[in-house]
């Protein structure tokens, strides 16, 4: 069994490649929900959902999160009422939303809410929420404290960030099958999602660190900076915030204590010596998924790097 340990766009996107070379059956993915909110009433997991979406091939082409074929008839509504629209909502992503809200509601725990819509979209992987439990990234700003998607979607992520916490943490437990899905799995891959706001928060459930470090020769990491810059995101400007240099090598120290292998671009070869001294061997490889075809490379990659 491979298990993933993924947030956002790049998350979704090396998933996609590793269905084209392992068994669904043989993949388990645990997700990131520091970045749910609740918003109209409903409880939103983008994560969750930008996953689900790209595995069931419906992720909106257009966008990098929501549905393809959207419209956008009830945000366009609800603009005219005066009412919140800067997290933007397409009409038939609205569904899942509300699929998802009311079976909480009805005391489903989240991961088998999960579980069901992942059966409704016919996607084969085990999405794993990290747990069921109240998760929330909060970031203090100069001004106060936010939530994550005010920063990321409200704000554009383009103010300074002093401090980086995880409501709930401390409280919560890890969902159903997650800390077996790490300790039997053959390999853990961390995908190439921002390590303080998405791989960060899994973490932060008691437990999860403790058996990722018990199984660090069986982790490999894809860094998700290339030459210095997040291909898109915060990650870059995030690490240099939270007292790290925005490079692979930044990277590899921000993880050397529970990875093993980092898999970094070809751009940033050079750096590969200094990855290495920082306690992590070194992999350099594409890392740019610009198709599923690329996607499905770097995916051999990274299960080679452990073979």
């Amino acid at each position: 069994m491979i298990t993933a340990l993924a947030g956002g766009v790049g998350a979704a996107r090396l998933l996609r490649g590793m269905v084209e070379v392992v068994p669904t059956g043989d993949l388990t993915a645990v997700v990131n929900v520091g970045d749910d909110t609740d918003l109209h009433g409903l409880h939103i997991s983008p994560d969750l959902d930008t996953v689900m979406y790209t595995l069931a091939d419906a992720i909106n082409p257009e966008t990098g999160w929501g549905l393809k074929g959207e419209t956008w008839r009830v945000m366009e509504s609800l603009g005219r009422l005066g009412g919140t629209t800067w997290f933007n909502l397409g009409d038939r992503d609205l569904a899942t939303h509300l699929y998802r809200t009311q079976r909480l509601s009805e005391g489903a725990p989240l991961g088998m809410v999960t579980a069901e819509l992942v059966d409704r979209f016919d996607v084969r992987v085990r999405l794993l929420p990290v747990t069921d439990d109240s998760l929330r990234t909060k970031l203090r700003l100069s001004g106060g404290e936010v939530g994550f998607q005010e920063y990321f979607v409200k704000l554009r992520h383009d103010v300074p960030v002093e401090q980086v916490r995880f409501e709930g943490a401390d409280a919560s437990q890890p969902g159903p099958g997650v800390l077996e899905a790490i300790t039997d799995a053959s390999v853990v891959v961390v995908c190439p999602s921002n390590p303080v706001v998405s791989i960060d928060p899994l973490l932060s459930v008691p437990g999860i660190r403790e058996a990722l470090t018990a199984r660090r020769d069986d982790v490999v990491a894809v860094s998700p900076i290339v030459a210095g810059a997040a291909l898109k995101g915060p990650a870059d400007r995030l690490l240099v915030e939270m007292g790290f240099e925005s490079s692979v090598v930044g990277v590899a120290r921000w993880y050397a204590s529970w990875v093993s292998t980092l898999v970094i671009d070809e751009a940033d070869a050079a750096l590969a010596p200094a990855v290495e001294s920082a306690g992590v061997r070194c992999i350099v490889a594409p890392t740019i998924m610009s198709d599923v075809a690329r996607s499905a490379e770097l995916a051999r990659v990274v299960l080679g790097a452990h073979a």
